[in-house]
């Protein structure tokens, strides 16, 4: 049964709020504390110098994610504000105040910038940060939007996908899930490949590919199928952003499983049994993943063979991973960040970026790691 606290709060959010909390209470036990690992000492092979910090605002109870377009870098907080920042130095180009609360974003193409308010509203901005304009999806929404393409992609709660016109906001087109009896209420991230197709996860242990241009479904393939009796047993989604190398895709499921394939096909040519919900990251040779214990296991990629696996961050709820150079990263929940060896999963270094949970994964580009916090904490690092 499940132990984590984010997933218990990912559930007790879910489309069956009371009945899941009473369930999760119920077997997980109140006697039953979850003890975050005490942090080892750790040697630092290499630094993370400090090169800008800003605040943007928190993003709690929602996970936001920074995104990078041209020399600028767009990031957003649960309050309402939009921020436009020099990448190089941090400076503010521009911010404005969303009218609403905000769910989700950004998503920019450096053109337009995009975010979702907790009304279902897609506000859009230009790159002056002039308002665009705005529509009413009539659906909540918890995915991060994606803007490519000349459009804007939007999943809804409500299992449709929403290709809206980038400049005017105008629908395109529109594609429609069918509704699962009991899904994970949380992010289900989208990987944008060459303005051309986004793949993403579904309920069930499935995940797929679909055209930018019209919404049109190129592939789907399972990934892992339910099991148990219970209906929280059987929840197996792949809602973490897969992961791309070249033509290898990489996906991991919920209850389910971790394995990589074609990225033209969608066919897996190996899977192993894994649970995860912040998704997969790849080096040259291998996939990285943590599990719900936060125990983080390295596969490689061809064959799906362990080559390690690190369990000294054990429920520390470490967050999304970035593979860069030779290192792995994650944050954790009290806003450390450590970087992991790729070929042996040791331990190589560690900074506090920050007192709240690192949850988003931290991005590398010109040289920097970005990294931004629940708390609103935005920072440029660069390692030597």
């Amino acid at each position: 049964m499940v132990q984590t606290r984010r997933i218990v709060k990912s559930l007790a959010r879910s489309l069956l709020i009371s009945s899941l909390a009473i369930a999760l209470v119920a077997c997980s036990g109140s006697s039953r504390v979850r003890k975050p690992a005490e942090l080892v000492a750790v040697t630092n092979q290499f630094d993370m110098v400090p090169v800008w910090s800003t605040s943007v605002g928190s993003s709690e109870p929602f996970n936001f994610h920074p995104v990078v377009a041209g020399d600028a870098v767009y990031a957003a907080s649960h309050r309402g504000n939009l921020v436009k920042m020099d990448l190089a130095s941090g400076n503010k180009i521009w911010e404005v105040s969303v009218p609403e609360r905000i769910t989700v974003g950004p998503g920019s193409d450096g053109r337009i910038t995009v975010v979702v308010t907790t009304k279902g509203t897609v506000y859009a901005y230009d790159d002056t940060g002039k308002p665009a304009w705005n529509v009413n999806l009539g659906s909540e929404v918890l995915t991060e939007p994606v803007v490519a393409g000349g459009l804007v992609i939007i999943r809804a709660l409500d299992n449709r996908f929403i290709g809206l016109d980038s400049q005017t906001g105008v629908r395109k087109w529109t594609y429609q899930r069918q509704q699962s009896a009991l899904s994970l209420r949380v992010d289900y991230g989208m990987l944008a490949i060459n303005n051309e197709v986004i793949v993403t996860g579904f309920a069930g242990g499935r995940f797929g590919m679909i055209s930018i241009a019209n919404g049109g479904l190129i592939w789907e393939t399972p990934l892992s199928f339910p099991k148990g009796f219970s209906e929280i047993e059987r929840l197996n989604d792949v809602t973490a952003k897969p992961s791309l190398a070249g033509e290898t895709l990489c996906a991991v499921s919920y209850q389910g499983r971790i394995g990589c394939g074609q990225a033209r096909t969608g066919a897996v040519t190996w899977f192993k049994d894994f649970s995860s919900f912040t998704g997969t990251a790849q080096g040259s040779e291998m996939v990285f993943a943590a599990n719900e214990k936060s125990h983080v296991t390295a596969f490689t990629t061809k064959e799906g063979t362990q080559v390690w696996e690190n369990t000294k961050l054990t429920f520390r709820d470490v967050g999304e991973p970035l593979a860069v150079g030779r290192v792995l990263l994650m944050g954790d929940a009290e806003g450390y960040v450590h970087a992991f060896s790729q070929a042996d999963g040791e331990l190589v270094a560690r900074i506090r970026h920050d007192s709240s949970p690192v949850t988003a994964a931290p991005i590398a580009v010109n040289g920097l790691i970005l990294i931004e916090s629940q708390g609103g904490k935005l920072a440029a690092y660069r390692p030597k």
